[in-house]
């Protein structure tokens, strides 16, 4: 009878699945900002940024309000080794006159009983810092900042609704008098509950309470940091307490109905009056008045004691289903409220008190795994590791409801490992340690921007490095200065932009990294104009990049034979453009001498060879074809005539990828290494030494001394090494290997993969950097890496690559307003509009790296309008434009 009368009580798995869905959906309105106000799930923000690491210690006060008693705790934590904590409490009663009265009353009973706690305890003698767990649905913009958005369980005190309960709490602080506190977090105890569990376990995500009141919290909850305009991870109080299902009614029964008859319980916190220990025993209560009422119980007699409300407490519920003892408790129970009970009412009470505790259980149970599928998706796991803090005196003393909420959770989530861990102390030391986590961050916080200072330049330091860029540029253009000069200002012989009357086919080769290109480019004039391409790719191995220079140019012939066989014009001699992409000193459009090899080539026998010299002789070796070299031109000369043929403005070309460095058109008259004085000469800057005479020391960290000391080509290429792709990831390698090393990323440990050099490509860069990235996403790279990090350390990571690549964007942006000024004042103009031809993955793909440039840019060269174009394929395009435009001089010549 017990169980047709309560079968809408009973839930499937199916029903508890589709909870389960409905659960979800809420929590991604309560995530959104702009179905937050509508969601039942309110998912506040906690800015709760941590949990425990092992490593805090200090003296902390904690207050702990939210039920039927007030605790002050004190709170010792030392990280000596076994993450000690010693605590001392007391408890102070909250009297229905205080919970209901003015909030300056209630305020002022705590601050009275934090003063009565301290003076007994001694506890006067130095300012300390406090953690006031506080367990009410509140609104955070900050730690120590709540305002309260609505009370709940028997709080109703008048004026508090609406306001920070913090500055309330400091007011009431100040006004008693005679503490040196310092309020540094306010906490929901579900969380404390999170962090209490996450100091003895680092797996613990979930802190959950099924208590008086029920709730839960969640941390590293996937979500768009900007949805409350956060940029970090914060843990989460889920306000479950408020869920509705949507109104759902498949769970909700008459009988459940009944019990929110009293019009003070028909609004609001649904889902806790479906499962927490304050309506438990009520539930079963007016279940037990309506089975009375049918003849179903007691001989259909009722005593006023089970007519009144709140007379069968949720301790009678635990009680009753007692295993040896239950039905022994329930004729005591009944007996108590002035029944008769029979052994058959008993057995049938006691089958009510486990239909609505089992429910509760499941409804519970539907959530907790709503949340753990949640944290499994957001962390693209096939199985989650996870634990949930649990506390609550419905989960601590009732019977059987531990075991079956641990049950049910594990059936809707086999793929989840999941461990409950009972927590100790509760919620007070959980605002403890909060407080000691907030400590310990402010210090961690304090060490990270000591260490990231250096690369925060600031605008007079972006001005010196202009103005030596300025100095280096006019040295290497000089005679008598050249020869000392960093920045080398090698003539390119390239004298003329194209002017869209080139045409024919060309042969472009394309050498500058670990891959090589050969290209067939057909060049078209007329009405349309354009460029046709067909190219393949070949990857040029370590051995060859490291070997000898004769085994580096066989390689690249067997290369250009094969294509030439790929487009069947072996025996076609055509025109050919060079682009090699390493410092050349240039005698002519078609001789280049390698001054020095770069980006990890070492090639023996080569540096102050003419490496077209060395092509042709490698051509004659293989002697199957032959081919007209006309023009060895650098891939960044190559990108400004990539950018010109569409823009005659565009008199600057840009290289921001693997290497770094700046070409542009020169007039002829400045150039003292060679002869003439008509006209303009494209001039290939070779920027990326600058620096190698010590004249940029002053920007230099010791972590881009450690990636020079590491590198193959030790105390050269110094400005390169601070603002290219090739270096950048290096550089932040180096910084989290030091933060590790001092305990502040990593949880102190260095792995392998952290001692390997080059890991940290600059890619990686790019994708932590995206503002479309959440910090489990950066999580996700990191340990891609093999870098088992935390979300603390996602942000800190993240932090240190920005302020790497901001640094690099700066101080590239200082030098393009050197080049760009010195075109200015070489022409006498006021103001310059010029055009800069870029490419590189870093300005491409980076996604802060092109915007923080043009605004260094802007900035230090005000009289110059500078637009950036990018470039399409300029070392191979832009070698076949180069070939056309010095075939048509010499042809006019």
């Amino acid at each position: 009878q017990v169980d047709r009368f309560l079968y809408h009580m009973r839930l499937s798995d199916e029903q508890l699945r589709d909870i389960m869905m409905r659960f979800r959906a809420e929590m991604e309105k309560g995530l959104s900002r702009a179905t937050n106000p509508t969601a039942a799930v309110k998912m506040l923000p906690t800015h709760v940024r941590s949990t425990p690491d092992g490593s805090e210690k200090g003296e902390f006060l904690a207050l702990d309000l939210g039920g039927s008693k007030f605790k002050v705790l004190r709170v010792k934590v030392s990280d000596n080794g076994n993450q000690r904590v010693e605590m001392e409490s007391q408890h102070y009663p909250t009297p229905e006159e205080i919970t209901s009265g003015k909030g300056t009353g209630l305020f002022d009973h705590v601050a009275e009983c934090l003063k009565d706690f301290m003076e007994r305890n001694h506890v006067n003698t130095k300012r300390h810092p406090l953690g006031f767990t506080f367990s009410f649905p509140c609104s955070q913009t900050k730690l120590d900042e709540g305002v309260l958005l609505s009370w709940s369980k028997h709080f109703k005190a008048r004026g508090v609704q609406g306001t920070d309960v913090v500055d309330s709490l400091r007011k009431a602080i100040d006004k008693t008098g005679g503490m040196d506190v310092d309020v540094l977090a306010l906490v929901n105890d579900t969380v404390g509950t999170m962090m209490t569990c996450g100091y003895d376990d680092k797996y613990c995500e979930v802190g959950a309470i099924i208590v008086m009141g029920f709730a839960e919290s969640n941390k590293c909850l996937y979500h768009d940091g900007k949805v409350f305009g956060l940029s970090a991870f914060v843990v989460l109080e889920l306000s479950t307490s408020s869920y509705q299902g949507n109104r759902s009614e498949h769970f909700r029964t008459l009988r459940v109905t009944l019990v929110l008859g009293d019009k003070n319980m028909v609004q609001g916190i649904l889902f806790e009056k479906l499962i927490s220990g304050m309506y438990m025993g009520e539930l079963v209560r007016i279940i037990l008045v309506k089975m009375a009422r049918r003849g179903l119980l007691f001989q259909g007699r009722m005593s006023d004691a089970l007519r009144t409300k709140g007379k069968f407490q949720t301790q009678h519920v635990a009680e009753i289903e007692n295993y040896k003892e239950g039905l022994s408790n329930a004729k005591t129970i009944l007996a108590g409220l002035g029944l008769s009970p029979s052994e058959d009412d008993c057995i049938a009470v006691q089958h009510v008190c486990t239909i609505v505790s089992f429910r509760s259980a499941n409804l519970c149970a539907a959530a907790l795994a709503a949340i753990l599928t949640r944290l499994q998706e957001n962390k693209k796991l096939k199985r989650l590791r996870t634990t949930v803090g649990m506390d609550g005196t419905v989960y601590r003393t009732h019977p059987q409801y531990a075991k079956r909420l641990h049950k049910v959770v594990r059936r809707l989530v086999p793929d989840c490992n999941v461990r409950f861990l009972l927590s100790e102390s509760g919620s007070g030391k959980g605002a403890a340690m909060v407080t000691a986590v907030a400590y310990r961050l402010v210090s961690q916080r304090k060490q990270i921007d000591e260490t990231l200072a250096p690369f925060k330049l600031s605008r007079q330091h972006l001005q010196d490095v202009k103005d030596k860029m300025r100095v280096e540029l006019e040295r290497g253009l000089k005679k008598d200065t050249h020869h000392s000069a960093s920045v080398k200002m090698l003539p390119s012989y390239v004298c003329g932009t194209p002017d869209g009357t080139e045409r024919g086919k060309f042969l472009a080769l394309d050498l500058g990294g670990t891959n090589f290109r050969v290209l067939l480019v057909k060049i078209y004039t007329g009405l349309r104009k354009s460029i046709r391409m067909y190219n393949k790719i070949y990857a040029i191995p370590l051995e060859i990049m490291q070997g000898t220079g004769e085994e580096l140019f066989d390689h690249i012939v067997h290369c250009i034979s094969d294509f030439l066989d790929y487009m069947g014009m072996k025996n076609a001699r055509l025109p050919l453009g060079f682009t090699f992409s390493f410092p050349c000193r240039q005698a002519g459009i078609d001789k280049g001498s390698l001054v020095s090899w770069t980006k990890g080539f070492k090639a023996t026998d080569c540096e102050g060879q003419d490496v077209v010299d060395m092509l042709r002789e490698a051509i004659k070796r293989r002697n199957e074809f032959d081919l007209d070299i006309v023009a060895v031109v650098n891939d960044t000369v190559g990108t400004m005539m990539t950018c010109a043929y569409e823009d005659p403005n565009c008199e600057i070309g840009l290289i921001a990828g693997t290497g770094s460095n700046v070409c542009y058109m020169e007039e002829m008259r400045n150039i003292e290494t060679v002869e003439g004085e008509e006209g303009r000469m494209c001039v290939n800057t070779e920027w990326g030494g600058f620096g190698d005479n010590d004249c940029i020391e002053f920007i230099r960290t010791k972590f881009d001394r450690e990636v020079d000391e590491g590198s193959l080509n030790q105390g050269k290429q110094r400005y390169e090494k601070m603002t290219s792709g090739m270096y950048l990831g290096e550089i932040v390698r180096q910084i989290l290997i030091d933060l590790t090393k001092r305990g502040l990323l990593f949880r102190g440990q260095i792995s392998e993969r952290l001692r390997t050099r080059g890991i940290f490509e600059t890619k990686f860069l790019s994708q932590i950097e995206s503002d479309r990235l959440a910090l489990l996403q950066v999580r996700s790279i990191l340990q891609q890496l093999g870098l088992d990090s935390t979300c603390d350390d996602s942000i800190i990571v993240k932090e240190v690559c920005g302020a790497v690549s901001r640094r690099a964007a700066q101080i590239c942006g200082a030098g393009m307003a050197a080049v760009a000024d010195k075109i200015r004042e070489n022409r006498g103009l006021e103001q310059l509009d010029i055009t800069v031809g870029v490419d590189g993955t870093l300005y491409k793909l980076h996604p802060h790296f092109s915007k923080v440039l043009k605004e260094t840019v802007k900035d230090l060269a005000p009289q110059c309008d500078v637009t950036f174009v990018l470039s399409e394929d300029g070392s191979g395009k832009g070698a076949a434009l180069i070939t056309a435009v010095a075939q048509k001089l010499h042809s006019h010549s």
